[in-house]
């Protein structure tokens, strides 16, 4: 039997703790300490009975894990995965990768040229539901992919903005919310070319968008429509819809529908429409719902994150994806900012 992989994790603020929990509870992982400065992450590692270290070279210096989760806030991603990567530990980095492209470019850069694995926390892609949405696209069960659309709908109550940094610049549901769904759409469909978007703050005024409308073209061809706002109280969102987190309520909704020449597919429920015989609006179409065994997909990343350290996986999500997609949020606020298409090299 293989011995359990020793990682660390890098921050045990929200998300933090998530992982903290997901490495405790898998058989392939054990947590060897919990890196944060502040008080109640050194509770916390007494509670769980770990080592506990204010900083990654305070770490360095008593012991080295074989793997990091860097869960820190956005703005010291860089930072600390460059520490990670230069110590030769593979890491996995808590999404967005970096504030901005170019520093995830200097990320993903350094750790192609160390050698060093670097993976990004889009979880959902872990999802048995997107893998097997992923099977049934890739298997030409849908046939050509001709038009996709994405639903990111919910309402942040007015004490979320009670916290200043919530109400500025980048912390709005594009950077915050919908790289989640572009990441899946990335996935399901393939890489993103150019977009047009609009923004709107008119409801409560602050810095931040809090409604985007945005046009997608994939190198495919095919073409897609995304709408995200934290002003509408619906039911049509991943985090609705999925049944992933037990935080939010679970609909019987949809929030992706994925359209191609052979059938069309609606996601998480994963319903595949198609025709009998033929393609053809005269001809009688019918319902599949494909089989699928759930599973958490925080989990399933953990597990990934060890087979890649032993060498017996590779990354579901690697450093160059997460950056693919940070370079298509960047370039909607762009197109929403100048109102022109903009192309994604």
């Amino acid at each position: 039997m293989l011995q359990p992989v020793n990682l660390a994790v890098l921050g045990a603020g929200l998300i933090g703790k998530r992982h903290i929990e997901h490495v405790l509870s898998q058989a392939d992982a054990k947590l060897m300490a919990i890196v944060d400065p502040s008080p109640t992450a050194r509770a916390l590692a007494e509670e769980k009975a770990v080592a506990w270290y204010p900083d990654f070279a305070a770490m360095m210096e008593i012991q080295k894990p074989e793997g990091v989760i860097i869960a820190t806030p956005n703005q010291l991603h860089v930072e600390n995965g460059l520490a990670c990567i230069a110590a030769g530990v593979p890491t996995l980095v808590e999404k967005p990768i970096a504030d901005d492209v170019a520093g995830a470019t200097t990320l993903v850069e350094a750790a192609e040229r160390a050698c060093v694995p670097l993976m990004v926390g889009h979880h959902r892609r872990h999802n048995p539901l997107i893998q097997e949405a992923k099977q049934a696209i890739d298997d030409g069960r849908l046939g050509q992919i001709v038009s996709v659309h994405g639903t990111c709908w919910f309402f942040k109550p007015d004490e979320y903005f009670e916290v200043p940094w919530r109400r500025e610049k980048g912390a709005g549901p594009v950077f915050l919310n919908l790289i989640h769904d572009v990441d899946l759409l990335r996935y399901l469909c393939g890489d993103i070319v150019s977009v047009q978007a609009l923004e709107s703050n008119a409801l409560r005024g602050n810095a931040v968008e809090e409604t985007a409308v945005i046009l997608l073209r994939f190198a495919s061809g095919a073409m897609g429509t995304m709408n995200v706002s934290d002003t509408i109280a619906a039911p049509w969102s991943w985090e609705f819809t999925s049944g992933e987190n037990p935080a939010y309520s679970h609909t019987q909704e949809t929030c992706y529908w994925i359209g191609g020449t052979r059938g069309s597919l609606t996601v998480p429920y994963l319903d595949l429409w198609r025709h009998e015989t033929e393609s053809n609006w005269w001809k009688p179409i019918a319902r599949e719902r494909l089989p699928v065994i759930s599973k958490d997909p925080l989990g399933l990343q953990v597990r990934n994150l060890c087979e890649v350290i032993r060498g017996a996986a590779a990354p579901v999500v690697s450093g160059r994806e997460g950056l693919k997609t940070l370079k298509v949020i960047a370039a909607v606020k762009e197109a929403a900012a100048s109102g022109r298409a903009i192309e994604i090299l």
